[in-house]
């Protein structure tokens, strides 16, 4: 055999016992996430109240109970994360806001939320009229890759 079939077939069994790893691996988080999954199912509550800001931010600056900061892995410490500050009842409190409904949360608006926990699962009623969700600014190249397209009638002129 040559060298070049040798370094092939060794990187192709390295490529195949990576590959296996990745779908044990995949298949223990997928486990976890449904066990997370049905936990927060069981403890979620509805709640009413008013969403104060909105924000993005590190889980340090977020103003979380250090408890929260303590059980987080380090990896994710440093990461950004959807903070919702909100007064429930008399207290002001942060909560963890899911990715999915982060957009369409109001801000200085009375909602009636699910929580489990810290953690907003979902907006349900809101009071008073609801707002339109601000559309985000199309860049210079966007733009003008649509309006080549209207031009050219590859996409319809609207």
């Amino acid at each position: 055999m040559s060298t070049l079939s040798i370094v092939l077939i060794v990187i192709l069994v390295v490529l195949l016992v990576a590959v296996i790893a990745l779908y044990f691996v995949g298949k223990k988080a997928q486990k976890k996430q449904a066990e997370q999954q049905e936990q927060l199912e069981a403890s979620k509550q509805t709640v009413s109240m008013l969403i104060i800001d909105k924000k993005r931010m590190k889980l340090k600056e977020a103003g979380l109970p250090s408890i929260v900061l303590e059980q987080t892995p380090k990896l994710l410490r440093g990461s950004k994360l959807p903070i919702v500050k909100a007064k429930v009842g008399p207290q002001i409190m942060s909560l963890v806001c899911d990715e999915k409904i982060f957009d369409t949360v109001p801000i200085k608006k009375e909602v009636k939320a699910v929580v489990s926990g810290i953690y907003i699962t979902e907006v349900k009623g809101l009071h008073g009229k609801n707002a339109p969700v601000e559309q985000k600014k199309k860049g210079f190249f966007k733009r003008n890759i649509e309006k080549m397209q209207e031009k050219a009638g590859a996409k319809p002129v609207k």
